[in-house]
């Protein structure tokens, strides 16, 4: 996963694809390149996600028992697999959103430090 511009690309931490991937599938079932797109939509196509880092990242997810996959038809009559979350993978996301806010806020903290915010 990178950002849009290759010039600024940020290599983002790891586990935040997986993240990524978790609170896409929340709302329901998605296939590959539907979640990708919706990434990128949801980042206002700042987080570009390739094949090559999405699908090995699904494996993972499967393998950890966080989604689950199974064969359907995408909304262009294409046959395509179709990724869930399972109650693992909710709990999992619950998680990884707590980390993932605690970890952002000690960020801001960090570049901007509370005497140069009330200045």
């Amino acid at each position: 996963m990178s950002t849009k511009d290759e010039s600024a690309r940020v290599e983002l931490l790891q586990g935040t694809l997986d993240l990524l991937i978790l609170r896409t599938l929340a709302p329901g079932p998605a296939h590959g390149h539907a979640i990708a797109k919706a990434i990128e939509r949801q980042s206002e196509d700042v987080l570009q996600v390739e094949q090559g880092s999405l699908y090995p990242a699904l494996h993972r997810l499967i393998k950890r028992g966080w989604i689950a996959a199974e064969e359907g038809v995408s909304e262009n009559n294409r046959r395509a697999k179709f990724y869930r979350l399972t109650a693992k993978g909710r709990k999992q996301l619950h998680l990884e959103t707590t980390r993932w806010e605690k970890l952002a806020r000690a960020i801001a903290r960090i570049l901007k430090p509370a005497e140069e915010s009330s200045s």
